[in-house]
Parts: structure tokens; sequence; C-alpha cells
């Protein structure tokens, strides 16, 4: 099997099969970036482990996970005003986070240029939402490019680099779900190390870098003057397919290839032109495509981003065209997969697609809802808690393995905006109440990532909730990447900022455990629990590395009289009814963790017997 980090750092011109997120890595190589920032997050993880399969001592990239996304963005930033080409890159709603800085570095002289990776997520694939991050880009005077695969993906951040180092400028790079996990083969170029420069930041030379009152107009018309700047270079960035058609589709990225899909050898009969950068927009392409047809199909994903622009076009050039977008709800719903794109068409014009198959949907799986892996240490808090909560009781979600709390047959997690929200979220449902008991849920990488000011606030302003820390070591629902909790104790902190009440208890313990949240519930003033246990899957994972593939697994005796609360209460999907109603360990799924065993209210569960050496291989 070829080693990536290897290859990643071969002197090339060279092609391998990779994925959009392993190309991106290639091209921060190639380009000279010398510093990557990040805090992880689908779909963009695998930029991160391609960066990390590089052997240390060879890797011309300094990368870090930043405590969060917006951290991040700083250290990036920081990097390349001091000439450094940086690049950051995190999930769609990593966006939100970065927000209050974002917004300001379009104001800023970038001197060693500087590129934003935004994993967009249509259709919801790992993300609470769809938000369609290209507002941002209006928002902040920031153009973006957006690649359609992964050669693209490679091709257009090399050219982001180019360009924003030119204009001292950032640029957005952004990916979906499919062009960040898009596979092919992709040419690359060659890389030869260079050597790392002395750092040059000078405000004086570069500034103004402080947006007061008085240097506000200077920063944004500096940013506005760029981004007429960026719309010369979008017109390079257009990819047009001219078959003399009267009707014209206008369109990007995934929707293209989609597109493509659908239509066959007929995309020849059509016009079509593919935009490289959607912010901003080549106003002169567009006007000329306009002119030429009597009738345009916009078609993209989510919003209605690229079309609110192009008939505002089409007004102010008096331009007598037809030009059609969205045109109901389900248009701006979901990723644009061939489809989705046969649909919207269909609604465009049912003639495009006379004598074309719909194309034929991939073949429906089992619904199988997500699930704690087996030996999860977050299964135990839940189980305890869908005991000893009431129905009128509440219980406040947060982001991570645990959210799914939240599902059957728990039912623990009943509200969820962000990452870091179940603190303040939970302090303004604890006020008024004098009967209902709430509790609030908080991973160990998010108390870390945007949860400490809201422990702050809840101590300062003397709510009373119980905060449930869920502490597995990792930053689970992820990858399995670092966060500083390996270097600083929660508790410490929670010390440091004023919470009296705290307890830490293993989750296995699960009579301990029982024991501490019936206290932590009954305590009038704020309090913090810390149920640790390691993540499992990790573990198991790091076990098999090392050659142990089989332990002593679970086996279900003659005791069990079939109460199945194994299944139906705990909820260990290694647990299973067989068709004469009995219950099995299955096998593939039990990693041998015991923490089912004292949920058994027949005593029906033992460690099966390994015969000795049978645990190494």
């Amino acid at each position: 099997m070829k080693n990536i980090g290897e290859i990643l750092i071969k002197e090339g011109p060279f092609s391998e099969i990779v994925i959009g997120n392993t190309a991106i890595v290639r091209a921060m190589i190639e380009s000279g970036v010398k510093v990557v920032t990040s805090y992880p997050g689908s779909p963009t993880p695998e930029i991160a482990e391609a960066l990390n399969s590089v052997p240390k001592e060879k890797n011309p990239i300094y990368f870090e996970f930043s405590t969060n996304e917006k951290v991040a963005l700083e250290v990036a930033f920081g990097a390349a005003v001091n000439g450094y080409t940086s690049c950051v890159f995190f999930k769609s709603v990593g966006m939100n986070v970065v927000a209050d800085s974002f917004v300001q570095l379009s104001m800023m002289e970038i001197p060693g240029g500087m590129v934003i990776v935004i994993g967009d997520d249509p259709g919801a694939n790992s993300s609470q939402n769809e938000q369609d991050n290209r507002h941002y880009a209006r928002l902040s005077y920031t153009p973006i490019f957006e690649p359609k695969d992964a050669q693209e993906v490679y091709d257009m951040f090399k050219k982001a680099v180019e360009y924003s180092k030119d204009l001292r400028s950032p640029v957005i790079l952004r990916l979906t779900t499919h062009t960040a996990h898009f596979k092919q083969r992709v040419n690359f170029g060659t890389f030869t190390p260079s050597v790392i420069g002395s750092p040059i930041f000078d405000a004086k030379k570069n500034g103004p870098y402080i947006p007061i009152a008085q240097n506000v107009p200077i920063m944004k018309r500096r940013a506005l003057e760029k981004l007429n700047k960026w719309e010369e270079i979008s017109e390079r960035f257009i990819f047009l397919s001219n078959n003399g058609s009267e009707i014209g589709i206008i369109t990007t990225g995934l929707p293209y290839l989609s597109l493509l899909d659908v239509l066959g050898e007929n995309a020849k009969k059509l016009d079509i032109l593919r935009l490289g950068m959607v912010y901003p927009l080549p106003r002169k392409a567009i006007v000329e495509f306009l002119k030429t047809h009597k009738k345009i199909k916009i078609l993209e994903e989510l919003d209605d981003f690229i079309e609110e622009k192009i008939k505002a076009i089409a007004f102010e050039e008096r331009i007598d065209v037809n030009i059609v977008g969205k045109v109901d709800l389900e248009d701006w719903i979901g990723e644009y997969t061939p489809e989705k794109v046969y649909s919207v068409l269909s609604k465009f014009s049912p003639d495009l697609l006379r004598n074309i198959p719909k194309p034929t949907k991939y073949a429906r799986v089992i619904n199988r809802p997500p699930q704690l892996c087996p030996g999860c240490g977050h299964r135990p808090v839940f189980y305890v808690l869908s005991k000893i909560l009431k129905e009128k009781d509440i219980s406040v979600a947060d982001i991570g393995c645990h959210t799914l709390g939240f599902l059957e047959p728990y039912n623990v997690g009943q509200i969820l905006l962000s990452m870091g929200h179940s603190t303040g979220t939970a302090s303004g449902l604890s006020m008024f109440n004098t009967d209902r008991k709430v509790v609030a849920f908080l991973g160990d990488s998010t108390f870390f990532h945007a949860g400490i000011p809201g422990i702050i606030n809840s101590v300062f302003n003397k709510h009373n909730f119980t905060l449930v820390i869920m502490e597995n070591g990792t930053t689970a629902m992820t990858g399995h990447q670092d966060h500083p909790g390996k270097a600083i104790r929660i508790r410490q902190i929670l010390e440091a900022i004023g919470v009296k009440h705290i307890w830490e208890v293993d989750t296995y313990q699960q009579d301990k455990l029982e024991e501490t949240l019936k206290t932590a519930l009954e305590t009038n003033e704020f309090n913090v629990v810390i149920a640790k246990h390691p993540c499992m899957l990790k573990f198991t994972r790091e076990r098999r590395r090392k050659g142990i593939v089989k332990v002593p697994q679970m086996k279900v005796t003659n005791k069990c009289t079939l109460a199945s609360v194994c299944i139906t209460k705990f909820a260990c999907p290694s647990f299973q009814m067989a068709d004469d109603g009995s219950v099995f360990v299955h096998k593939d799924l039990c990693i041998g963790d015991g923490s089912c065993i004292s949920v058994c209210p027949s005593g029906a569960l033992e460690f099966e017997k390994v015969e000795s050496g049978g645990d190494t291989k």
C-alpha cells in the first residue's frame, strides 16, 4: 500500500488517485503554504489526516488543531500578515464561529496570502443544517472559488494562493461534501522545498490594521477596490459550452456534473456556462450569455445566491431574457444529485428530458438510526438519567456523539442549537423553575471549544442546573483528533472559575454514577458532574493496531428471563433478539467491555472464557 504522506512530498510532476481533501494538501505543499490551522469537522477532516501523514521531519507545513474555528482563523491570519502563506479549514457551521474575525479580513493587507477552505454540507450529511456560506462572502467582500471535482480542488487552490498573495487579500475555496470526497486521478505539478523567510509584519507600511472610526472608510474602500480586481479575475474562470441553442444553463460545481449525468449526449445540444468563481460573478461573461439566449435556467444548490445577482444584471443591462431559477421549496433543499437535477429540469422544460430516462435511484437500504458505539461511556449516563429524570424535567443537548442521547430509548436531550450552547440555554430554561430539574450536556472537546464562557456566566449569575461534562479524552465524532484536555484538566478550570460543586465519576461505575447524578440534581446551585470514560472506539482501534483482535466477550446465560433491558433500555447494539425471542450477543459487535453486566435484572450476563493466549491474535 502506498504511503500517501511520502507521495504528497514527491518532487513531481506525477498523478495519483486521491480524494479532493487529499489533493488540496499537495496543492498547499506546491504553493508554499507554511501554516495550516483547523478545528475538525466533516466534510474536511481528511485534509488533516493527509497533512499528518507526511513524515514530520520532511513536512514543509506547520499544522495545528486549534481550540475552535475562530482561534484557528486568527492564528492563520497572524501568520499571513507576517508574510507566511496560510490556510484555515473547517466545516460549514464553523463559519458561524469565525464570523466575528472573518468579516474583518478583507479590510486588511495580508502580504503572505490566506485561503479559507470551507466544507459546506448540502443535504446535511454530517451537520445540523444546510447553511449556504456563500452569503458570508457577499457580507465580507471575500471572493469564492468553487471547484467541481478533485482535480479542480487542486488547481483552484493553487490559483487561490497565487491571487491571494498578489492582491494581499483573503479568498475562500468552497468545497461541498461531494467535492471534498470526489475521487479521481489528479495530475500534480512539481514541488521544490523552500526556506522559511523572515517575518515581515509592518503595521505602518501595510496598515491600518485597527478598525476604529477614522480608519474604517479607508479599509472598506481598499476592500471594495480589491473586489473589483477579483471580478476581473472571475472572468478567467468561466467554462463555456456553446452549441447554438436558444436555451442556456448557468451552473457551478456539483450541479454541473449532475447535469452532464442527466443529459448525457444531449448536453451537446445545450449552451452551458459553468462558473468557477461564484463571488464576485464574471459580469461580462454573464451579460454576453444572457444576450445570446431566450431562456436561461440557473442551476445551483441551496439558496438563490447566483440567481438573484444574475437577475439583477439582466435588469440593469435591460436584457430581454426569461431567467428561471428556483421554482418551489424543494429546489432549495438537499444535494443536487442527478436524481434531483432531473426533477428540477422537469419543472423548467420537460422537452429537455424527452427520451432521457429518469436516473436510477440508488438502492434503498433499511433505515438504521445512528447509535452509540458498543461500550460507549456515554451510554450509562443516558441509561441512568432515563431512569431518574421525571417526564417534566428538561435536558439540553450539545454537539458531539452524546447528541445521540435524544434518540430512543433514552430520550435525553430535547433541544440543541450549536457547539457550547447548552450552558446558556440551560440557564434560561432554569429560570422561574421551582419543580422541574434542568440538566445540560457538554463534551470535553466542546468544553474547550465554546463551553467555558457559558459556565462562567452560570457561576457569575448564579443559575441553578446540573451540567454533565462527557469526558472521553478525544474529539470523537470527527475522527479522534486531540484537544487541550491532554494538557489541561477540566476540573482545574472549573475550580479556577468558581464552580463550587464538582463530581468526577467513571461512567462504568453505574451505581456510583446514579448516586452522583441524583445528588447533583438535588443540589440547589449550579453544579458539574464530569462523567469520564475513554472513547472505546478509539481504544479498540488502538488495541487492534497492536495485534489484539480477540478479547473475552459477553455471553447470555440460562439465567436470562427475557426482560430484554439490555436491548430496550440500555440499547447496546451488541445485544440482539433471535427469531425465537431469545437474546444473544453479536460477536462482531461486542468489545467485551462489561458495561452492561450491572443492567441485567436477572444477572444473566457473564464474560465468556477465552483460552490462554487467545487474546492477542
